[in-house]
């Protein structure tokens, strides 16, 4: 598989060495001479020294023929300018973009990049996971960002706890599909009665979120107030 890596920082530096010892056909394109050359002392002449955002350096690096197109620079707009004109211009099957900014999601989505990484959102997801806060955990979005892939930890004083999925008014931008009991998932039935300690995993539009968190969680005054 060749695979064009565009972004030669951390990110796409190792990125590339990984590529490269799991036996993949690999080209780096750095803007930065000095740092361009610096990689290419370390892994070799795959590096090419030119800015990934002009059409002209990405047909030259072999773009029309790559597999896979990695946009993973520092800057958003740069990689969805290069995820674009991969996709577009160079028919590439597939494209990956980092973003930075979680805000800057949908509009990835919408524009047909295929798949995007966002440390931002590892990060806060990784950081959620530790916090027995009373809120939803969003997992993933879903689609162009129309959908979110959601979470909600039955704690003490949840309104849902001793209720059946017949019992809770979920709304219907919302569907309840799956229980996580004592690390073991199952499907979500309208007999099921929710237990203190289940993680309830739901998808839905953004805008049910706050009759969602309504039903699961329960009021966070009453939480502050506890």
């Amino acid at each position: 598989m060749f695979v064009l890596v565009v972004g030669g920082g951390k990110v796409g530096y190792y990125l590339a060495k990984e590529l490269i010892d799991s036996g993949h056909e690999v080209a780096l394109m750095e803007k930065d001479p000095t740092r361009a050359r610096q990689i290419a002392n370390e892994i070799g002449s795959i590096v090419i020294a030119h800015d990934g955002c002009e059409g002209k350096y990405l047909g030259e690096a072999g773009c029309n023929r790559a597999d896979v197109v990695a946009a993973v620079t520092g800057d958003d707009e740069d990689n969805l300018v290069i995820c674009q004109m991969a996709k577009h211009h160079f028919d590439v099957p597939r494209t990956i973009a980092r973003v930075n900014n979680p805000k800057n999601e949908v509009l990835f989505r919408h524009l047909g990049v295929d798949e995007l990484v966002s440390p931002t959102r590892m990060i806060l997801g990784s950081i959620e996971q530790d916090i027995p806060v009373h809120e939803l955990l969003h997992l993933a979005a879903l689609g162009e960002g129309e959908l979110e892939l959601i979470e909600a930890h039955l704690q003490p004083g949840s309104p849902a706890i001793g209720r059946s999925l017949r019992d809770l008014d979920i709304p219907e931008s919302c569907s309840l599909f799956a229980v996580v009991r004592n690390g073991v998932a199952t499907p979500l039935l309208p007999e099921s009665i929710l237990q203190e300690g289940d993680k309830v995993i739901a998808i839905g539009k953004p805008d049910a979120e706050s009759a969602l968190h309504g039903q699961l969680i329960g009021d966070p005054e009453a939480f502050a107030a506890g």
